[in-house]
């Protein structure tokens, strides 16, 4: 952008006005057609257009007007057009806006009065106030609250501008004789917010003055008073126990804003236990009482914060925060238990579990939306909890198994995940639950929650009965033998002669799979199935859950299944005294298997048996016809083996990201370290003892200030300039998710004074500059702090360029100096993140990485490769 815009209003490109039509209009006498000509006046304006024939047309016929539409439109139509120069002198023309002006800051109309007064806290140019400044300030005392509270914001822009303290010299006695005396409460906040700005010190003789008052204060003027709070603590932290004192007073404030900004203050000047269980109390009830949604998302973030940093405190009000469930929205459940699940001790950890077991079973009432995913993380939230406190677990399990026949197949799945955990982790439980997964396994309807379960039949059935009803539970729900007749076959045969498959020539019979890695891998079209969304069947006691499966081509599950009879068998030969009954067992075992092949090998199903599976199978055929001791070893010991090393190095892994989150830095050996024994204590309370406390405890841990480290700062300062040009500058580049903010420091070397002195730059890529900075004069040896704002609207990298232009007193020319380039890269404002490999494929799979296009092929295509191959060569 050009220059700073104070107004923005949506402009449709389609139908633009023609300025003479504009003249017209606004020469006639019909007030509807002259307001309709001002709106489109100025949005040409605010479009790049000048206009510059209107502005005689719009001071003979619309100045006069009495409409207060007109008037308002008016006053836009100023603010926006360009009233000084090149060189930066007002215009002449613009003096005779003045007496306009003038005469609408005493109009018997308030409203004229008040927008005229808003007007003027947009007006930078001294020539056209310092005539005005008479009438602003015959305003501040007007009967009507509408103007004082404009006067008091036109009083304040004026004490701003460069000159303003010399057109106004009194002002901030003028303003605090104003706050003394005011009674309306929006009139009071600016006043007060003039003195904040403008005279500091005033304002705290007013808040100090007042203190015992300030709980009667409007919302508007504590809200600027937390602000000053803040500010004045920052400069200097020795004084901010007295404001502390005020801040806690402010808690019980009816306005709910006040809180939130009085609990934020508070966190962030105090360390005191007594203030961090205020502020936390303070968001809790936030928490419960607000019904916005995106309200509790926010406060939800604090609490995050407060729990990185004040956890001993947070953990007395864990029951608060999970309160929060009750909140039918899926992000509020989320930030919740990721709260929740890292506040967990054991003195709590029964209430919570208690609480979760309550959740999960109100998932089953089917009244909110997004029951499944709420009852997937709560399975995860459980699971977590069993993990650190493997106590809780016999608590839990038998509850969450009833959801392995879940209809959402990710719940499901962590469910299974979770059983498959504990019964390792705690062999007391092993019996109740393989006898209760048993019981349900019938209930199953995905594949890979079957395909879990069934190995976990394999592993952790040990005793004679669990081998027998494990075995029985599989042949069950596999159903009669064969899975197919003669007949069948002979239809689906006959069916695809009639019929040629639609596919044969646009589908390939391979395709690539996506790795956890992000990686491609290929797999056949049979195994296709297997990455496919999960297929559900419904599961009864007359039709079996592992047959449908079978039925609709998910051979890997039959190799699973295969797997497991396997195990199933070798373990029967060792708890079993009768052979009769292990080779009863292993023949129908090999029945089994044989039938899975025959199904695979068979034209039933649209595409055969993956090799894979099938290698499985058959291997599991000639383990079962030649058992040995080795055999065995490998199949019932090693297996098991392999399983506890990846829990135990999954363990150790979350240990050591724990350890390096608990690592805190140290302080600097020749930091000072005040030691509050020493310290006199008259006239502090207990919260200024606590907070001075807190304090010395932060310094000595190297806690106390959390800024960015100094040496990541010098890494982020690029020089724009060389040491020998007449101006040297460097910019520390700040990154914050989509916004850049340059700060460019800027030196005189010379003895001249720089006047107009312009930071232009340019960028390159999706990078956008927000507002060009404005022109400065530079003394000799001086510098200049220049900000300037970058939005980025992709992830490409970009690059900013641009230079330096001044002129001096003595050359009429503009000097320009050539800034050295800064490349944005695209790792500056992207931060790293952990997923598990389960939501990296989910995510990975719903982005459509790449476009399909079909393609329709002709035989003339199979010439060409022979045709070209043929051609000669000749290599020289």
């Amino acid at each position: 952008m050009e220059k700073s815009c104070t107004l923005l209003i949506h402009f449709d490109k389609g139908t633009p006005a023609i300025a003479n039509e504009i003249k017209e209009a606004l020469e006639g006498n019909d007030v509807p057609a002259k307001i309709d000509a001002m709106k489109k006046a100025i949005m040409l304006l605010l479009n790049g257009e000048t206009l510059p024939q209107l502005f005689i047309t719009i001071v003979r016929y619309v100045l006069p007007s009495e409409d207060h539409t007109v008037q308002k439109l008016l006053l836009l139509y100023l603010e926006i057009i360009e009233k000084t120069d090149a060189k930066g002198r007002v215009l002449p023309e613009m003096i005779l806006i003045c007496q306009n002006l003038r005469n609408n800051l005493q109009h018997p109309n308030e409203y004229i009065r008040g927008v005229t007064l808003r007007f003027l806290c947009r007006l930078n140019e001294t020539e056209i106030i310092e005539p005005l400044i008479p009438s602003v300030l015959q305003n501040l005392e007007h009967r009507h609250p509408f103007i004082r509270r404009n006067a008091i914001l036109a009083v304040m822009s004026i004490y701003k501008l460069p000159q303003g303290e010399q057109l106004l010299v009194d002002a901030p006695d003028m303003i605090e004789k104003v706050l003394s005396t005011e009674q309306d409460p929006s009139a009071k906040r600016n006043a007060f917010l003039m003195l904040f700005t403008c005279a500091q010190d005033r304002a705290i003789n007013y808040l100090l003055t007042h203190v015992d008052r300030v709980s009667e204060w409007g919302e508007l003027l504590q809200m600027v008073v937390l602000e000053l709070i803040r500010k004045v603590c920052r400069t200097n932290r020795g004084e901010k126990g007295k404001y502390i004192k005020i801040i806690i007073s402010l808690l019980n404030a009816p306005s709910t804003a006040v809180i939130y900004e009085c609990a934020g203050t508070l966190v962030s000047l105090s360390s005191a236990p007594t203030a961090i269980r205020a502020a936390a109390n303070t968001y809790c009830q936030l928490l419960l009482s607000q019904s916005d949604n995106n309200v509790k998302l926010i406060v939800l973030d604090q609490l995050n914060e407060l729990k990185s940093s004040h956890r001993d405190i947070m953990v007395d009000l864990i029951m608060d925060v999970l309160r929060a469930l009750s909140s039918p929205n899926l992000d509020i459940w989320r930030k919740t238990l990721h709260i929740v699940l890292e506040l967990i001790t054991p003195r709590n950890i029964n209430e919570v579990v208690l609480m979760l077991k309550k959740e999960v079973v109100k998932t089953q009432s089917g009244e909110l939306e997004k029951n499944g995913e709420y009852r997937q993380m709560l399975i995860q939230a459980i699971h977590s909890c069993a993990i650190k406190f493997p106590e809780v677990a016999s608590t839990v399990v038998l509850l969450l198994m009833d959801f392995l026949g879940d209809s959402n197949v990710a719940s499901a799945i962590d469910v299974a995940v979770f059983v498959r955990e504990i019964i390792e982790t705690n062999p007391k439980l092993r019996v109740s639950i393989i006898t209760r997964l048993l019981d349900t396994f019938y209930q199953i309807r995905a594949a890979r929650v079957c395909s879990c379960a069934i190995w976990i039949i394999g592993e952790y059935c040990l005793s004679l009965s669990e081998v027998e009803s494990g075995l029985a539970t599989i042949k069950q729900c596999l159903g009669e033998l064969p899975f197919y007749s003669v007949s069948e076959e002979g239809e689906a045969t006959d069916a695809s002669k009639k019929t040629p498959q639609p596919n044969s020539i646009t589908v390939s019979s391979k395709r690539p799979a996506i790795l956890s890695d992000g990686t491609y891998a290929t797999q056949s079209a049979a195994s296709e199935t297997a990455f496919s969304p999960p297929n559900i069947v419904q599961g009864s006691l007359a039709s079996g859950n592992l047959r449908s499966l079978l039925l609709t081509g998910d051979f890997f599950l039959g190799a699973v299944v295969a797997c497991t009879l396997t195990k199933l068998v070798l373990r029967l030969e060792e708890v079993q005294p009768s052979k009769v009954e292990v080779n009863k067992a292993t023949t129908q075992a090999l029945l089994i298997m044989v039938s899975m092949l025959q199904l695979g090998q068979s034209h039933v199903l649209p595409h055969p048996i993956d090799n894979d599976s099938y290698d499985r199978i058959v291997l599991c055929m000639r383990l079962l016809c030649n058992t040995g001791d080795e055999i065995r070893k490998i199949w019932l010991q090693y297996c098991r083996q392999s399983f506890i090393k990846m829990l135990s190095e999954k363990q150790l892994q979350e240990t050591e990201e724990l350890k390096a989150k608990a690592q805190v830095s140290h302080a600097q050996p020749d930091d000072l370290i005040d030691f509050y024994h020493l310290k006199s204590r008259k006239g502090m309370s207990q919260l200024e003892l606590e907070d001075e406390v807190q304090d010395d405890l932060k310094r000595a841990t190297g806690e106390f200030v959390k800024d960015a480290d100094d040496a990541n700062k010098l890494n982020r300062i690029l020089q724009l300039t060389g040491f020998s040009d007449p101006v040297y500058a460097e910019a520390y580049v700040t990154v914050h998710h989509y916004d850049i903010v340059l700060d460019v420091t800027v030196i005189n070397r010379t003895k001249e004074t720089l006047q107009n002195l312009c930071l232009e730059l340019a960028t390159m890529g999706d990078l956008k500059l927000v507002e060009r900075p404005q022109n400065y004069t530079l003394a000799p040896e001086s510098s200049k702090q220049i900000k300037a704002n970058i939005k980025v609207s992709s992830t490409e990298t970009g690059v900013i360029f641009g230079n330096i232009v001044y002129e001096t007193s003595n050359v009429l020319e503009r000097n320009v100096v050539v800034l050295n380039d800064i490349h944005i890269d695209i790792m500056d404002y992207i931060s790293p993140s952990v997923c598990t490999d389960a939501a990296f494929r989910a995510m990975w799979a719903e982005f459509e990485w790449e476009n399909k296009v079909s393609l329709e092929l002709f035989p003339i295509l199979l010439f060409l490769p022979t045709c070209i191959l043929s051609l000669p060569f000749s290599f020289s």
